[in-house]
């Protein structure tokens, strides 16, 4: 963190902030407040953005998530939404879930989305969403972070490994986890 001061922030950025916030050379992360009209709106246009890109599926979200997505995550006491701003714009975004580790008898948090608008990119802005996550992770006392990647995502992996993710293996004689779903 550097000494810049949050009041050189536009007011409407930081208002609303629920409890953390980082300041990070130009770029200031904070912790989203889901009830502000800000946020709620940077929310959906990051993930919207997320979306259309070839590795969040490329295709818009659907009406029906834009239209409820911030409800849904104000019902969860088990979410962490992180916003990175460049002045007045939001630039990044990390939406993260509480879960729990069975073998650890501990928190965890997952960080389900990570993403930076594409004029971002390379910035270190996800290095640094990654960061904030980890340090509010610690607070809560949780043990590990996980998060899951596509496998010809190299430039996510990269980002992934330089703050400190490796693949998932309890024993290298069983292989790593790999990451399944199920559509219901």
């Amino acid at each position: 963190m550097t000494g810049v001061n949050p009041e050189s922030f536009p007011a409407s950025v930081l208002a609303g902030a629920i409890s953390q916030v980082f300041i990070l050379m130009s770029m200031v992360i904070i912790q989203a407040d889901l009830s502000s009209t800000q946020h709620a709106a940077a929310v959906v246009a990051l993930l919207d953005s997320y979306a259309r890109d070839p590795a969040g599926g490329g295709q818009p979200l659907a009406q029906y998530t834009r239209q409820n997505l911030v409800a849904a995550l104000r019902q969860r006491m088990d979410t962490l939404v992180l916003l990175a701003y460049d002045g007045d714009q939001a630039v990044g975004l990390v939406i993260a879930f509480e879960g729990f580790s069975t073998f650890m008898c501990r928190p965890l948090l997952n960080i389900h989305d990570v993403v930076v608008l594409a004029a971002y990119r390379g910035r270190g802005i996800a290095g640094r969403l990654l960061d904030a996550a980890e340090n509010i992770a610690r607070q809560r006392g949780c043990c590990k972070l996980t998060l899951e990647v596509l496998s010809n995502n190299l430039l996510a992996q990269s980002v992934y490994r330089k703050a400190g993710f490796a693949a998932y293996e309890l024993d290298a004689a069983m292989g790593q986890a790999w990451f399944w779903q199920k559509k219901l």
